[in-house]
């Protein structure tokens, strides 16, 4: 799903469009935007420059300036790019009523109900009407809100001086005016050496406070799925994979149905059902996105004079890419469920399980404290710390101290007095307090756990003991080894000896079969309990066991009764001698 290509190619168009400056003013470039000057600056200049590659290639100055114009020779464009603008209505805020008189315009926030629909300026063209949108790519989650699709948009030409007097026209005419909130750029570009697309989108917001936020996002994505070999084999593993993915449906729902409400007592049956929920979205999602490339491809292509939205497409390429991402992540956590069988993985999974209500109980006491800090830092440096400028980033910023990163000369400089104090108490509480009760938590159910397997507590089952069980069948099958049945059979017959035996001496009948019952409770709990492997294992006693030593016990009291009334039998004949 991912290989270096897609980072390589992203860093190459990164630096093309965001860190190239104006000519003669090294420090304007994308990044740096914050007014509308600067806007139309890096328009007219490093975002010309870069979509028409000619340029670099022709012209010598700017070809030694960037040693090399390979890098922009070697992406196509595909289609034109399209600029596409949001504003919101005038009065769209309250004014209070002192300042009515001194105020005639106000341009709030964006949101839906505040956006305006109405056409403006010359009127003639439509980056000056507005345009409904045509695709179905989601709406975009900016800094400042979440804007919708249409607005007011124009692409590009494919000639650089027509593209460049159309800028100067919509900078001459105000294209950008007090109620614009955000500005798109979008274009998509084709590597066919990595067979990749590039899709863009370069984005500007204008606040309401004044200034501009600038934003960006560049999806490297592989629309052309099977095209090599490899891609193919690809496509085999995926065939493979939705077999494998019915054959285990199938049998977790077998599962459900024998055990029932049992079989989510455990919590590695969740796991498989979220794991089998997750493949299924994803197949979903590759299958829906096979069939828009399918569809739509080939009509993006062929519109090499338009805009071709291939923001849709690149929109659920990352989500099924972060769907297998979770997926793969929770398919290794599986792992822990067969690796448990160790001695080491038990403790650890006995440890977590025995501790988790302390922890919880913790986390409780632990988040009060942590919510009450960050509210504290919001409110008094949420207007002059970066940091602090919203609840959220509050929250981040104190796990950020927590690690060892902070800027305590921001804190300080907002407020002298309480900054300290907040610094120092947090610091204290959370980090020296809190986390250290932490660990002292974990530190001691880890230590009674370690005690418990050091008196000989074991797994029910281990993974040692299973291979070296499978070992000796083997052994067995293949004759290497004596086979246990002939072994029991050769003690049951020893033991068929030595009643025979019993009874040519005379020995009564019950006290013969007294005698074997007796033989084979010692070595059923010899078994169990002296085991020669492990000379210290201890066992949790059933109440079955439990009943079976009762007996065991019972009957050798009456054994002990027995001698000690043959012994005095004897000691009264000695003494009558």
């Amino acid at each position: 799903m991912v290989n270096p290509h897609m980072y390589y190619l992203n860093k190459v168009m990164s630096s093309l469009f965001l860190d190239t400056s104006v000519p003669g003013e090294e420090r304007t470039n994308f990044k740096s935007i914050r007014s509308i000057t600067d806007f139309w600056k890096f328009m007219e200049g490093p975002l010309l420059e870069g979509l028409y590659w000619d340029s670099w290639y022709n012209n010598q100055q700017l070809y030694n300036l960037k040693n090399s114009s390979r890098i922009y020779y070697e992406n196509i464009l595909l289609g034109v790019p399209r600029v596409r603008q949001l504003k919101v209505r005038n009065n769209t805020c309250k004014v209070y009523s002192s300042f009515q008189s001194l105020m005639s315009e106000c341009y709030g926030k964006y949101t839906s109900a505040n956006e305006d629909l109405s056409n403006f300026g010359l009127q003639i063209n439509t980056e000056w009407r507005y345009s409904t949108s045509n695709t179905n790519s989601p709406w975009h989650w900016g800094f400042l809100g979440v804007y919708q699709n249409g607005g007011y948009i124009f692409t590009l030409s494919k000639s650089k001086s027509e593209t460049k007097n159309k800028f100067i026209d919509l900078r001459l005419n105000s294209w950008i005016t007090r109620g614009t909130r955000v500005i798109f750029i979008d274009f998509s570009l084709y590597n066919a050496n990595v067979n990749l697309f590039c899709i863009i989108r370069l984005v500007a917001e204008f606040p309401a406070t004044g200034g501009i936020l600038t934003s960006w996002q560049f999806y490297s994505v592989k629309l052309l799925r099977y095209v090599s070999y490899y891609d193919y084999f690809i496509a085999s593993c995926e065939i493979t994979f939705c077999i494998f993915l019915f054959v285990f449906t199938t049998q977790e729902v077998k599962k459900i149905k024998e055990f029932k409400s049992a079989y989510f007592e455990s919590i590695w049956n969740w796991l498989e059902l979220l794991l089998l929920l997750l493949c299924f979205v994803a197949v979903s999602f590759n299958t829906y996105c096979n069939v828009q490339i399918f569809l739509l491809l080939g009509e993006l292509l062929e519109s090499t004079e338009q805009y071709s939205d291939f923001y849709f497409l690149a929109c659920w390429h990352i989500y099924y890419n972060n769907i297998i991402a979770i997926t793969i992540f929770f398919t290794w956590i599986k792992i822990f469920k067969f690796i448990s069988f160790n001695k080491t993985m038990s403790q650890l999974s006995s440890t977590l399980s025995r501790c988790i209500k302390d922890i919880v109980g913790f986390a409780i006491m632990f988040f009060i404290i942590f919510f009450a800090y960050a509210q504290l830092g919001f409110l008094i440096f949420g207007s002059q710390v970066d940091d602090f400028s919203t609840f959220q980033n509050s929250i981040f910023a104190q796990f950020r101290i927590v690690l060892g990163d902070f800027n305590f000369a921001g804190i300080q400089q907002a407020n002298p007095i309480l900054g300290p104090i907040y610094f120092i108490t947090f610091i204290f509480f959370v980090f020296f307090v809190l986390l250290n009760m932490f660990l002292a938590i974990i530190n001691d159910t880890y230590s009674e756990v370690k005690a418990d397997y050091s008196i000989g507590r074991r797994p029910d089952f281990e993974l040692g003991k299973m291979i070296k069980q499978s070992y000796k069948n083997v052994l067995e099958k293949f004759r290497l080894k004596k086979a246990r049945k002939d072994e029991d059979k050769k003690t049951s017959k020893g033991s068929g000896d030595l009643a025979e035996q019993a009874r040519r001496e005379g020995f009564d009948e019950n006290e013969i079969q007294k005698a074997e019952q007796m033989k084979k409770w010692k070595e059923r709990l010899e078994k169990k309990y002296y085991s020669t492997e492990i000379q210290d294992d201890y066992q949790p006693v059933t109440q079955e066991e439990f009943r079976e030593l009762f007996l065991y016990a019972v009957e050798l009291e009456k054994e002990l009764h027995y001698i000690n009334l043959k012994l005095n039998q004897v000691m009264r004949k000695v003494s009558a001698l």
